[in-house]
Parts: structure tokens; sequence; C-alpha cells
């Protein structure tokens, strides 16, 4: 079966600054791959620059934004051209029909009406080939344009290549940060003389320009070019050692045909008979989602080295690295599913990500080149612990591992944007005071719960003291709980409730949400929590009351209204902000505690109403794969209710029948507890 012809990459594109319907952007790269492209339909603004409504495309960027909210970095935008050539996007734009135009994981092509041309994109893992189709010879050019920060443009005539740097990023720690680009041209398929760069709109001969709003146009002689692109964040050598190993050998077709059939691999790894068109479109369109985060970010060398940029000092180092992901999102859906379809990537990605930990002094929160800090927290704590109690990390990484977790559990760091914000203030008080750090509820949960994930891996590891001292740490979230109201609220330093309380308050001290939606957070105790409640039942009772209030919101931490508010209100689930991570295993909290009939109701309602494969087919942001693959287990039955825990529990099967790894699974034979084990 040929799972390509189900996805739509636009799923969740046509989303807007102030409501997300996902956030995505329709992306052609290989799974994990270091480079991706997209159409870039509108650079009014740098973050939102593709809208699947748009008639209009200014060319296609190589790109590596995992989400708008963090922006681009290494962007650099190609497109075809006849003369007048221009740079700025508001004018070199041209229209296409939308039914002329293909976007899948693999290839896409665009239909130029003026330019009367085909521009064509086939991915391999660190660049592409480009294929460009005029229908008339003379004036036509490939550009390469500026997108943000500085750049350089060079053509060497003498090996017809195209060197481009350019430093841009979009903030947190990117030492030295340099793309290097190289972009390859067959022999004598260029005119040199008549190649252009071009400041502004002030065009004029020459083979470089460096500088901020620039570009290059190079003329072509034929009608039909192909074109190798490889990339580098490293030097030149590097980039074409890259285009050699990668591209350069390569035709246009057989590229495309490779990297269709590396994505009919990774789709294949679970295999579904759906119940009609609609789930097996919006199945597999989450499917391509699912394998697009985190991008590999180390190279090849010329002797086969696994090789690195490190954005927190701007050498290179030896072995892999991977960046553009945020633990406070992925670590609830993404890693918990590689663990079941891609064991020997995961085991890589976090060893790579508890590398970080010696490059930088602290394992990494939110990546993208570098750390960005913008979400609270240390979730990667459960990242790896999920991995170390599934067998998939040795000895060795884990002591460092746990070196690393415990570091930043008690101390501070200079730099927000490192470690756990509160953290000695948890470490005394047994709560993260709302005087010192805002979201102090859900910096004090998660404390707790990465607490449990450090006594977990010193079990493995024989620590029997350190496991001790954490698994009493592990229960701090009591200390917030409000047995008057059912929720978790805020202190401050001196063990004071904050006296303005309202359930209903987004912001201050929640993460993107109110009381409702983070009072719950306690995946790895959820027992502890029902006693809180006076029992089982008493839980069970208040998650019945959130599911059956109404979407009513006030803002009481942000300036404005967040779209994260608008979002919840319009899908009206209650107070299941489903639309974003700190609801996602609320459903499931049900089955956590024995009643798994009211997990399965509320998961496939969930299913139903608020997911598909259309264009506008996420409830809010889709975040590096972590909405798509709650909706992908959601329909195979199970969810990783607590990462850390090699279990899961069981929902629904919504599909007639699953294959994981080309195994049988039935998720409707089991009671309820679901062992790791047995995907084995």
């Amino acid at each position: 079966m040929k799972y390509l012809s189900y996805v739509n990459t636009k799923q969740g594109s046509a989303s807007r600054h102030r409501f997300s319907n996902g956030n995505t952007l329709p992306l052609v790269q290989l799974p994990f791959g270091m480079a991706a492209f997209c159409p870039q339909t509108s650079d009014g603004n740098y973050r939102w620059y593709y809208h699947p409504q748009d008639r209009a495309l200014e060319g296609i960027r190589l790109t590596h934004q995992p989400s708008p909210w963090i922006a681009d970095y290494g962007a650099v935008c190609f497109m075809a051209q006849k003369e007048p050539l221009k740079q700025e996007g508001e004018e070199r734009w041209s229209g296409f029909r939308p039914q002329d135009a293909i976007l899948t994981p693999y290839y896409l092509k665009y239909r130029l009406l003026r330019t009367r041309s085909d521009i064509e994109f086939a991915p391999t893992e660190r660049g592409a080939k480009i294929r460009l189709s005029f229908d008339e010879e003379g004036s036509n050019y490939f550009s390469a344009h500026s997108v943000k920060d500085n750049y350089t443009f060079e053509f060497n005539e003498k090996n017809n290549t195209l060197y481009i740097t350019t430093d841009n990023t979009s903030g947190g720690d990117a030492v030295d940060f340099c793309e290097y680009v190289v972009v390859k041209f067959p022999e004598n398929s260029v005119d040199a003389e008549g190649t252009m760069i071009q400041s502004d709109d002030d065009a004029f001969c020459g083979k470089k320009i460096s500088g901020e709003d620039t570009a290059i146009h190079i003329k072509l002689k034929e009608k039909i070019t192909e074109i190798s692109l490889a990339t580098s964040y490293i030097s030149f050598q590097q980039a074409e050692i890259t285009l050699a190993a990668e591209v350069e050998n390569k035709s246009f077709d057989e590229i495309k045909s490779d990297a269709e059939n590396l994505w009919e691999s990774y789709l294949s790894k679970v295999e579904i008979e759906p119940t009609d068109e609609k789930q097996m479109k919006t199945f597999y369109s989450c499917m391509y989602r699912a394998f697009l985060y985190p991008h590999k970010c180390y190279e090849i060398d010329g002797d086969g080295n696994e090789i690195h940029y490190c954005p927190h000092d701007g050498k290179t180092y030896a072995g892999k690295r991977y960046t553009d992901n945020g633990f406070w999102d992925t670590y609830r859906t993404v890693y918990p599913f590689f663990s079941l379809v891609c064991k020997d990537e995961l085991k890589d990605m976090v060893k790579a990500f508890i590398n970080e930990y010696k490059e930088s002094g602290w394992l990494p929160r939110w990546l993208s080149i570098g750390e960005r800090g913008c979400m609270p927290s240390t979730l990667v704590d459960a990242v790896i612990c999920d991995a170390a109690t599934k067998n998939l990390l040795d000895k060795y990484t884990l002591e460092l591992a746990l070196e690393g977790m415990i570091h930043h559990s008690i101390h501070n760091s200079d730099n927000k944007d490192f470690g756990r914000n509160g953290a000695e203030s948890y470490c005394k008080l047994g709560y993260v005071p709302y005087d010192e750090q805002k979201e102090s509820v859900n910096l004090t949960q998660d404390a707790a719960y990465g607490d449990w994930c450090i006594a977990e891996i010193a079990k493995i590891l024989g620590k029997t003291e350190i496991e001790k001292e954490y698994r009493e740490r592990a229960k701090y979230y009591k200390n917030i709980f409000d047995k008057d109201t059912g929720f978790m609220r805020a202190k401050d330093s001196k063990g004071n409730f904050r006296p303005d309380f309202t359930p209903n308050g987004w912001g201050r001290d929640y993460t993107e949400g109110s009381a409702w939606q983070n009072s719950f957070a306690v995946p790895h105790d959820i027992e502890g929590l029902a006693e809180l409640y006076g029992g089982k039942d008493n839980l069970i009772e208040k998650i019945d009351e959130l599911f059956a209030a109404k979407t009513d919101y006030e803002i009481v931490g942000y300036n404005c209204e967040i779209h994260e508010i608008t979002e919840m209100a319009a899908a009206d689930f209650g107070q299941c902000a489903i639309s974003n991570q700190p609801s996602f295993h609320i459903p499931y909290i049900y089955s956590a505690l024995g009643n798994v009939e009211k997990s399965a109701y509320w998961a496939e309602k969930l299913c139903n109403e608020a997911f598909s494969f259309e264009d506008d087919g996420f409830p809010g942001d889709e975040d590096n794969g972590t909405m798509a693959i709650w909706y992908i287990f959601s329909v195979l039955g199970f969810y990783p209710f607590c990462p850390g825990k090699p279990e899961f529990v069981k929902g629904k099967k919504q599909v007639k029948n699953a294959k994981i790894l080309g195994k049988e699974f039935d998720a409707d034979k089991y009671e309820n507890i679901i062992p790791y084990s047995d995907f084995e």
C-alpha cells in the first residue's frame, strides 16, 4: 500500500497569529532531516511565512523552523525569475494555480505563471536537488534571496558553484553561528556574464555581495537545469563533502525516488485498517508529522565520522546532535512513540540530548539550533527516564544523565534559559513560590515529576540514598494542593496561598492555562493525587466536573487573550483544552484510575470532533509531533500516561485492525494497563 497518497502535508497550516489550527508548515524533508524546504507565500511576517490560502509564491525557503513562536534560523529563499529581477518578496512573487501545486513529504512542485516555469525540490538529509524548467530560452534566472540578518552570496565561475553564508538566527544560544550553503550548477549551464547581485532594488553585474536585503541571480543557458544544494553548520568544505556524498552524483528523479521510498518505510511502521477514508487520511497525515522533528544537527566528514557544530561555544565536536525540539511538549507523546517504532534513532537522540550537559553544563529544555529556554522546567527528565526504564540506555550514559538531572534539581542557573526555574527555592520550601517565579504551580509540579524520574534512574543504577531522597521530593506537589477548592494553587515564600484565586484565571501562576488545565499534572503519582481528593471516585468526579464546566476564562496573567485561550473556548470540551499539551493526559486520568470507559468516550469524541486531515486539522499548536502523535495513540487505543513508566493505559481502539512494525496489536484485549514489554 502507498501510504504517501493519504498524507496532506498542509494539515494544520491554515493558522494565524491569533488562532492556531496547528501552526504547521508543509515541510519537504527526509525523516528527521537537517535541511527542510517549504513554500514561502509571504515574507511580511518572518514567522508566519506560509498559508495555504495564499495565491502568491515568493520562493522555496530552506528552513529549520520548528514553530512560528520559535521562528527560523539559517533560512535562504530560492526562486525562478525572469527580467526585471527583484529582491523584495512583495515584488518578486508569482501567482500559481493551487491545482497545479504538488506538496508531498518527498517532493514539491510549483508552476509559476509569471515566469512560465516550474520549480521543483527533492530533499536529501542535508540538502536537495532542484529542477527549474522554463518554457522559453533566454532571460532565465535562479535567484537566491536573504530572509533575515546578514548574508553573503558569491558565485565562482571556475567550479560553477554559488556559495552562501548567513548568520540568521532568532535568539537563544548560538555562538558564532553560520550556515554554509553550496549550490552547484551543471558544467556550461550558467551564463556567468549575465549573473547579477542585488542590494535592495539596485541590480548590477558582479559575483559577490554581503549584507542584509541582498540577493544573487544566476543566469541559466538552458530551459531545464538540475541544481545540487548542500548545507553545513561547520564550513564550506564540509558542505562540499556533503554535496558529493548526498546530492551531486544523483539525478533529480533518483533523489526524488529515494526520498519517496524512505518516507514509505517510515509511514508503514504503523499500519491500520481504518473505519473510513477520513480516518486513513488523518492518521497518515499525523504519521508524517511524527517524523519531522527533532532535526539532525550533525554532519559526516570526509573520513565518515559524525561531527557537529556546538552552539554553546561555536566549536566543532565529534558525535551526533539533534535540535529543534521543546521537551515541555514532546516528552508527553513523541518519545514514547519513538520507543515503539524507531528505538535505534531514539537511543541516538537521547544520548545526544544528554551530551548537551557536557557541552553546555546543563541538560536542554528547548533546542532550536541552541538553547531557547522558552518553556518552563526540565521535562527532558521524563524523556531520559522513559528511555532508561525501557532499557534503551547504557550505564555510562545513565550516570552522566543522572549527574545532569541532579545538577539542575538543586542549582539555579545564572541564565534563565537553562535549568529549572526556582530550583533552589523548591529545595528549601518544598515548592516554588509565586513571589519569586511566574508559573510557580507548573514549576512545582514539573519539579516533583522530574524528581520522580531521578529516583527511577537512581534505582536502575543502584543508588539507594539518592532514590530515597528523590522519592520524597517527588511528593512535594502535595504542598500546593488546596483541599478547600480542589485545585493546585500558588503559595508565596511565607507559605500563604495567593489570595485572589479564580479557577478560570489564565496565566500568572499557570503555564498556558488555568487551575483547571494545570492542577492534575501528577502522572507519576495519580494514586497520591486521588488521596488528596479523598479517593479515586472523588477525583473522577472532579474530572467529570472539568468536562462539564463552561468554557469560561479570565485573563489574569497576560496582557491580552492568548491564542490558547481562544482555541480552548472554540473547541468547547468544557475546561479540557485539548488544544494544548497540559490537557493531553486529562482524558486518560479516568483509565489510570480504573475507569476505561470514560477515557474511551472522551478520546473518541476528541479524535472525531477536533482532528482531521484538512488544512485546519488540529485544535491548536501541533508542536513538533506532540499533537499528531496524541491522535495516533488515541486512535490505536492506548496512551503513555506517565512517560518513565514502561507501560501504557488503555483507551479505545478506533480502527478495525492495527500493526506496529508488522506485528498485530489489539488494545481491546487488555483490561487497562498495557506493558511496554508486549511491544518488544
